[in-house]
């Protein structure tokens, strides 16, 4: 990674959209970001580049101006699963830097060319002690991703293989519209789903008989997103 002037709207512009400083009081979400930026360094990195590796010190978090990285972890026979993947404007790794053993728990890397901001450490702890409203939103942003994984283990444990493609599916499908590009490819999205590589191959070619969807490898058209949200309704919950 290089550090550079980027182009583009700058950190600033791009947190104030950032949820974490909405809502925030009156006139205190400029300040608020002026403390978060305080140690910022841009970076560039091209795809496949590594980030951060698993068990580095976690010294910066990122916000991603433009591209796409994901996190990683690698299994005991070398498997690699990806857990997660971050678009332009998302806060990445934020969590780390208030884990007790104070290292990273994944290796990222760019899924493409990647522009972006590293973010210190120690500046988002200062800000957090000087404003407590920023401090709550972190907790509750924090919160509601422990949430959002206790709900994604019952629903792995509880679902079949389609409801899970399905729900992945139509969650692409409300962000992309009709045609959808898979941000996994089919070996990854099966480890994420935990199904089969075939068992993922065999629901793809099905419902693509059966009129459902079309498409090959990541490009996906969905043709009956009302057969899919049935499939997926398990996965909703009311709250």
């Amino acid at each position: 990674m290089t550090n550079i002037n980027l182009p583009g709207p700058g950190p600033a512009d791009l947190l104030a959209r950032h949820p974490l400083l909405q809502g925030l009081p009156s006139g205190m979400a400029p300040e608020v970001a002026a403390d978060l930026l305080r140690g910022a360094s841009p970076l560039r990195a091209e795809a496949g580049q590594v980030l951060f590796g698993e068990g580095d010190e976690a010294l910066h978090y990122l916000l991603i101006e433009s591209g796409q990285a994901e996190v990683v972890r690698y299994g005991y026979n070398g498997d690699e699963r990806v857990f997660r993947v971050f678009e332009p404007g998302q806060l990445m790794a934020e969590a780390a830097m208030f884990m007790p053993h104070g290292r990273y728990p994944m290796q990222a890397r760019a899924r493409s060319a990647l522009l972006g901001w590293r973010l210190s450490r120690r500046s988002l702890h200062d800000a957090c002690r000087r404003w407590p409203d920023l401090a709550l939103k972190l907790l509750a942003a924090l919160s509601k991703g422990l949430y959002d994984q206790v709900n994604k283990v019952d629903w792995m444990t509880s679902s079949s293989a389609p409801e899970r493609l399905a729900n992945y599916l139509m969650g692409l499908h409300e962000r992309q519209g009709a045609m959808v590009t898979l941000p996994l490819n089919q070996r990854q999205l099966a480890a994420h789903l935990g199904i089969r590589a075939e068992t993922l191959s065999r629901l793809l070619n099905d419902w693509q008989t059966q009129g459902y969807i079309s498409g090959k490898r990541r490009q996906w058209a969905v043709h009956d997103p009302a057969h899919l949200a049935r499939l997926a309704t398990t996965a909703k919950r009311p709250f």
